[in-house]
């Protein structure tokens, strides 16, 4: 299949920008994105559509080893800067073994919580084990969990959580399904 950004560019962008609110609003609720883009190979599609819908020329973004032959089409696709260093990152782009600790990212200000970073982890897969989230957009607790996650993956969380409002927030990204995890929820697990 030849790569392609979005056959509709802005159908597409709100489409899944649409669906990326609700996975945020409800973190550990699985959206599926109907196919819209065919990335380079190595590229998560539904990871590629996450960055087609978010990044601009104003959004630094930063590809771990895997996702990095991609650059090219990212910036064709959206203007976007690719950055060396992931803490000059306002988007990242890994897959669990690749990805920066999270206490490396930008987490905003206290006058600018919003200028966090977003790091989109492509996954082998989403499921509702072994982890429990509870915070706002969870009525009580849901279950989630993510199929190859490396095991330091929740003990960071928990760290990012505790600076609260501060903090990086996060997207799972599995082939045409995504999640979300804003640095408001609590994880157990």
């Amino acid at each position: 299949m030849a790569e392609r950004g979005f056959d509709q560019p802005v159908r597409a962008a709100q489409q899944v920008f649409r669906s990326l609110l609700r996975a945020l609003a409800e973190p550990g609720r699985v959206e599926t994105l109907a196919p819209c883009c065919a990335p380079p190979a190595g590229v998560d599609p539904a990871a590629a559509a996450i960055l087609l819908a978010l990044v601009d020329a104003d959004t630094p973004l930063w590809l771990d080893r895997v996702s990095a032959p991609a650059a090219d089409f990212f910036r064709f696709h959206t203007g976007v800067p690719i950055v060396a260093a992931p803490e000059a990152a306002s988007f990242l782009l890994a897959q669990p073994r690749n990805r920066p600790a999270l206490s490396l990212l930008a987490a905003g200000s206290a006058d600018y919580p919003d200028r966090s970073a977003t790091l989109i982890l492509a996954v082998d897969g989403l499921s509702d084990r072994p982890w429990r989230l509870s915070g706002p957009g969870i009525a009580g607790t849901s279950g989630f969990g993510v199929a190859g996650i490396d095991a330091h993956f929740a003990g960071e969380w928990r760290e990012n959580h505790a600076r609260f409002p501060l903090g990086a927030d996060v997207f799972f990204a599995a082939r045409d399904r995504v999640a979300g995890l804003p640095r408001s929820t609590v994880l157990e697990g």
